[in-house]
């Protein structure tokens, strides 16, 4: 069963979103405030923690705070709850390091789609990132970069590359298309299965992160190029 960790100091938020996750069949754990959160997931029960649902705005210990600090021992996938006008902190949350955000007050549907396709890349990204037995028709290799979704591994001229969930999705989407531009809008609506509403920004994050991660020189691309006003593509 996953387990899915909320931080909020709203309790009627955390009952609500308690019971729509319970009801679907999820463990849940509370706590009130990011010094919490981040006490569990150094600890051992963090260990056991598949998502984590985090308040931007919370007493003792922000949520931007605590998922810098989960950032640096932790690739679990984080979603920010923010409300409609902090825009600002949606981004950066964004580049710290949150994999999505849902604005308050929210749609339990909404809610429960975006946790449950986390949970999915997390499953099959994170937990299962030591199964190794890779078919040849697996691999997608440009240039340095072989990517091999069934192993769910990314190497730089042989050199493992640790990616998120969404990080492995975008770039593998990318490397399926190669030479071909693919929208902010695209991007969205195959990574997070879901409508892409305001995603440029989401997505542009995202694509910084990776091009940090696969590029010899992240200020001079080589493979992940941005066309201006049309989208990202993997030059070949």
């Amino acid at each position: 069963m996953s387990k899915v960790l909320i931080c909020d100091d709203e309790p009627d938020i955390v009952a609500a979103i308690s019971i729509y996750l319970e009801s679907e069949g999820l463990e849940v754990i509370t706590v009130s405030n990011g010094k919490e959160a981040l006490d569990i997931m150094k600890g051992e029960a963090g260990q056991d923690v598949s998502l984590l649902l985090l308040d931007i705005m919370m007493p003792v210990m922000d949520g931007i705070t605590a998922m810098a600090a989960i950032r640096k021992i932790s690739n679990v996938p984080i979603i920010l709850l923010t409300a409609k006008s902090e825009d600002t902190d949606k981004i950066m949350g964004l580049n710290i390091g949150a994999d999505d955000y849902v604005t308050k007050p929210f749609n339990p549907v909404e809610l429960i789609a975006r946790v449950k396709s986390m949970l999915r890349r997390y499953t099959q990204l994170g937990c299962m990132a030591d199964v190794k037995e890779a078919r040849d028709d697996s691999k997608i290799v440009i240039g340095g970069i072989e990517l091999d979704d069934k192993a769910k591994e990314v190497l730089l001229d042989g050199d493992v590359v640790n990616l998120t969930p969404i990080e492995f999705e975008i770039l593998k989407l990318l490397m399926q298309h190669p030479n071909e531009v693919l929208s902010p809008k695209k991007i969205y609506e195959v990574v997070w299965h879901d409508q892409a509403i305001g995603a440029e920004s989401c997505v542009a994050v995202h694509i910084r992160h990776i091009r940090e991660k696969i590029e010899y020189d992240s200020a001079n691309p080589r493979f992940l190029k941005a066309v201006w006003g049309h989208g990202y593509k993997i030059e070949v």
